[in-house]
């Protein structure tokens, strides 16, 4: 047998591989292709897969429009989460030089206030991916001080550097989206017996964080113990965007706005104020009478809004998006050689239910599912290749439907 029958890596024999590729002087079998491809991601992932000189930097508009892709409406919110961003990656390029000379910027963290359903969580997400940087996503409901039930500060840096496997280079050029940030506002100014120990006390932790120090870190996070070994973090270079919903914020902007009403002309001002949406009035002391504490909102610069989502918009997030609720049942329906439609009536209702149900664009999934639950169960058994989704089929299924079990969904 000659050389050219054998793999000129392991030497195996043509009989003994599943394929065999010849080469200009070599040939190589399946087997060690795989070795070989297993190596190279091994390789990657060791020098991570976040190299921030590698960046095609996008521009603001750039990043708002694939913002635009998946997200419906909020050009405010879209256009400041643009350009934090922008400037992030800016940042990252700059301390990359390391120039004595050059004015050091400071990181802008941003807090978005908007009622539930509006599209916090879904920008972060969005955004998510296609950022270059590591991203994650973090509830603020399940932090408190350290040595109570649940979860230390220091977890949420866990997360991110779960995220860059390891690599705390990387970690340490990434975008944290703390979710329900509102949850750890301060309970009230009246003494307690009771310690406050998932509200003021989490804020406290959290000012280190944002202002950019060192924080030692638990690799698999949980609680802290004495042996335990810590990774060392750095946040400075670490965006963090905060979102939460506010709930009853409205009164404290009404109340401010109210109080500034002095003459006759600051009365005119005041008629032309859209009590409709008073978040659009957001100032930063307005939080602060919410319950953050000041020293947080001070290290949270920018302070933007999401509008409540209005009946047109609620439509268009139905069809419109890439990922839009409808196309994702179709594609569902397709996968099983079945073609979904939907009467527009169908679509009507089920955004007015939303909005009777106060559900925002969260609810819209879950009275999607109300009225496909049967259909879905039944279609992949039966022959049917085409399904017609009618306003009275809606309506029956919305009849048997627990109402307080779809607001809690």
């Amino acid at each position: 047998m000659s050389t050219m029958d054998k793999c000129s890596f392991c030497g195996r024999d043509k009989k003994d591989t599943n394929l065999l590729i010849a080469g200009l002087s070599g040939h190589i079998c399946d087997r060690c292709i795989e070795q070989a491809h297993d190596i190279v991601q091994e390789e990657l992932q060791k020098k991570g897969d976040f190299d921030v000189n590698q960046i095609e930097l996008l521009k603001p508009i750039e990043i708002k429009n694939f913002l635009d892709q998946y997200v419906i409406g909020q050009e405010e919110a879209k256009k400041y989460l643009s350009v934090a961003v922008y400037n992030h990656y800016k940042r990252l390029l700059q301390t990359n030089k390391k120039e004595e000379e050059e004015i050091e910027i400071e990181k802008s963290n941003i807090v978005l206030v908007g009622e539930t359903g509006t599209g916090k969580t879904l920008l972060a997400r969005t955004i998510a991916k296609m950022l270059h940087v590591p991203f994650t996503i973090v509830d603020a409901t399940v932090l408190t001080e350290a040595g109570y039930v649940g979860e230390d500060i220091e977890s949420i840096l866990t997360r991110l550097l779960q995220v860059a496997d390891y690599n705390v280079e990387a970690a340490e050029k990434g975008i944290v989206f703390i979710d329900e940030i509102d949850k750890i506002a301060r309970k009230g100014d009246n003494p307690s017996i009771t310690r406050d120990v998932s509200g003021e006390g989490v804020q406290q932790g959290l000012l280190k964080l944002l202002e950019g120090s060192i924080i030692n870190v638990p690799p698999q996070g949980g609680r802290k113990h004495p042996d335990q070994k810590m990774i060392p973090v750095n946040t400075k270079n670490i965006l963090f965007i905060c979102g939460g919903a506010f709930d009853g914020i409205e009164r404290k902007i009404g109340q401010r706005l109210n109080t500034q009403v002095v003459g006759y002309s600051a009365s005119r001002e005041k008629d032309q104020i859209d009590r409709g949406n008073l978040l659009q009035y957001i100032a930063p002391q307005d939080l602060k009478s919410f319950g953050l504490i000041p020293e947080i909102i001070g290290r949270l610069p920018v302070l933007t809004y999401l509008n409540p989502l209005q009946r047109e918009a609620l439509r268009r997030i139905l069809t419109e998006p890439k990922n839009a609720i409808i196309k994702q049942y179709e594609k569902l329906f397709n996968m099983d050689s079945v073609k979904l439609t939907f009467e527009k009536e169908v679509l009507d209702y089920i955004v007015d239910k939303a909005i009777e149900f106060k559900l925002g664009a969260r609810g819209l999934r879950s009275i999607c599912e109300a009225i496909m639950m049967d259909v879905m169960f039944d279609i992949p058994s039966s022959e049917e290749k085409e399904v017609n989704i009618t306003i009275e089929y809606a309506k029956e299924k919305m009849d048997k439907v627990n109402i307080q079990r779809l607001k809690a969904a």
